[in-house]
């Protein structure tokens, strides 16, 4: 059976995100999509420091907090949606120094893995919090799954989030099209097989001379 995993960077462990992020989880499931949510915004995450162990060690050396655990999960699922309230028009910081370190330091192929991220907030800053958290899968060679509109929801607690009948529309939309794009990427694959990545150009211009 078909995996996504879902990461909650909120804080607040049945707040707003989770409010999206559930109703994501609902309709995948209702289209035979197996689903694992984990919490980690609510965890003292630090930031990758670029010290490169994970080239030399399986993992980040860093195993304070759940990393490891999730990039062990990441590997074996078909898709993976992260949430995140918006604080100063960008996400939560603890989710991006843990999304940092789980992209950098998992080495395996996350090529057509589906991606897709949903964010919270009162007002404003959606937008921009949504474009952030989507770089790390359009790096990834993951496709990203859409909706009918920008995957967000509004309000300051649970319940005013669960009255943002549009945002709850749009993730459900969402979990159809991932559970889609899930089932067409493995029917393709099992066909004629993944498209090839090429890997063997690297740009640094550190042969320049000034």
């Amino acid at each position: 059976m078909p995996k996504v995993l879902l990461i909650n960077g909120s804080p607040h462990p049945h707040g707003c995100t989770f409010v999206a992020l559930d109703e994501v989880r609902k309709t995948l499931e209702q289209e035979g999509i197996e689903t694992e949510m984990i919490h980690v915004g609510h965890l003292a995450v630090r930031g990758c420091t670029a010290c490169r162990g994970c080239w030399e060690h399986d993992g980040c050396i860093f195993t304070d907090d759940p990393v490891n655990e999730t990039a062990r999960k990441f590997e074996e699922a078909d898709g993976l949606i992260v949430g995140s309230p918006v604080y100063y028009a960008s996400p939560n910081g603890t989710l991006i120094a843990f999304l940092d370190r789980l992209f950098q330091s998992s080495h395996f192929s996350k090529h057509m893995k589906v991606g897709a991220s949903v964010v919270s907030c009162r007002r404003g800053g959606n937008t921009a919090s949504f474009d952030v958290l989507n770089k790390y899968f359009t790096i990834s060679g993951m496709p990203l799954a859409s909706s009918t509109y920008w995957n967000q929801i509004h309000g300051c607690t649970p319940e005013e989030a669960r009255r943002d009948l549009e945002g709850l529309q749009v993730m459900r939309n969402l979990g159809r099209n991932m559970a889609f794009l899930i089932r067409a990427i493995a029917a393709q694959k099992e066909k004629e097989g993944l498209p090839p990545v090429e890997r063997k150009d690297f740009t640094s211009f550190m042969d320049v001379k000034e």
